[in-house]
């Protein structure tokens, strides 16, 4: 093998980078009423970084701060820090702004994401030819998240569709399916990441940011089987959904819990026909930060193996959250061929725009 074609097989693939875009280049893209309404009201909730209980900088690496600015927004500091430090052959764009804009009136609420799309487009993907992004929809209306779909359908930048966790009902509710079909027809998975206007349904809101950080899973554990069980995937048999930010190891018990229920319960669950472990297996994908992190590293394989996923799990390193994992260092205890498909192979798999550096 070359060292060109060594260079291109080892290129990491990051499957989580937040960008930020200041409020003021985003109301510079708001057309008026919106953009009197945003510099005046801002949005329904805060940015899941600002919310009680988080550190006080917001979770951010320190040195991710530029001379004028808030952590996300230099693509400069972002080349520096993370593409040209680490080799980065792509980096996926996960924008967190657009998780607070799906409940205000529907107008606003596409207005902003369509401004945020924008920024992301022209400050980010234009100039820097490595990144590509999710596309962030006014959730709560799926006309106009339909439309904002069909916008970008031939921008092969734009590689899925976020949600939030906390949407304002469950992700399964049949309200959120034509979103879903726009976006398996488009060919474009759908990205998931906590966060939202309704936050810890599963274990109620934190006392401790330790209690926080540390159940991510639990959130994710809950809408993965909300979805499987509302039967979301007989429905859009095409669609496939990314868990972003909340761990891996927790899926394998879960799917032996519903399996086990499943044989005794099924009649509960009408819409589906097959065990709820087979849609899990084929219909979601993972990425790698915050991993489980077992305190003997090499049992972190055999935790992973159980989730008969291996081929489904992606690199992230979360940059410019302060748990940022390093490409360099993460997941060196695992089998060297299994780091490698997790690296770039299984994002190359799903992110099927993307060429090879």
């Amino acid at each position: 093998m070359t060292t060109t074609e060594t260079q291109q097989r080892t290129a990491v693939v990051d499957a989580d980078i937040h960008p930020t875009i200041p409020a003021a280049n985003l109301a510079a893209r708001l057309p008026e009423p919106w953009r009197t309404r945003f510099q005046t009201f801002g949005t329904r909730v805060a940015p899941p970084p600002a919310i009680y209980p988080r550190v006080r900088n917001g979770g951010m690496r320190l040195d991710s701060y530029p001379a004028n600015g808030i952590p996300g927004s230099d693509l400069g500091l972002i080349r520096e820090q993370l593409l040209d430090a680490y080799g980065i052959g792509y980096g996926v764009l996960i924008p967190l702004q657009a998780h607070s804009y799906g409940a205000e009136q529907p107008e606003y609420a596409q207005a902003l994401c369509h401004a945020l799309n924008e920024s992301i487009r022209e400050d980010f993907l234009d100039p820097e030819p490595r990144l590509v992004s999710s596309l962030c929809v006014p959730h709560e209306s799926p006309e106009l998240s339909i439309a904002e779909i069909e916008r970008y359908a031939d921008d092969p930048r734009f590689v899925q569709v976020l949600f939030p966790g906390g949407p304002e009902t469950v992700l399964g509710h049949q309200k959120y399916l034509p979103i879903y079909r726009a976006a398996a027809e488009a060919g474009l998975p759908v990205a998931i990441h906590l966060g939202g206007i309704e936050q810890h349904r599963g274990d109620g809101w934190p006392s401790f940011y330790l209690e926080h950080h540390c159940w991510f899973g639990n959130g994710m554990a809950m809408l993965a089987a909300n979805l499987i069980l509302e039967g979301v995937f007989e429905q859009v048999p095409d669609l496939q959904i990314v868990l972003v930010e909340g761990g891996i190891a927790w899926s394998a018990p879960l799917m032996w819990s519903l399996d086990e229920a499943w044989s005794l319960l099924s009649a509960d669950v009408p819409r589906l026909q097959r065990k709820p472990s087979e849609y899990f297996r084929e219909h979601f994908w993972f990425s790698t930060q915050p991993i489980e992190e077992p305190p003997n590293p090499k049992h972190l394989g055999m935790a992973l193996a159980q989730t008969g996923m291996t081929d489904r799990i992606m690199f992230a390193s979360d940059y410019p959250h302060w748990d940022f994992d390093s490409p360099t260092t993460a997941l060196r205890e695992l089998p060297k061929e299994l780091r490698e498909e997790i690296m770039n192979e299984n994002a190359y798999r799903l992110y099927r725009n993307l060429e090879r550096p």
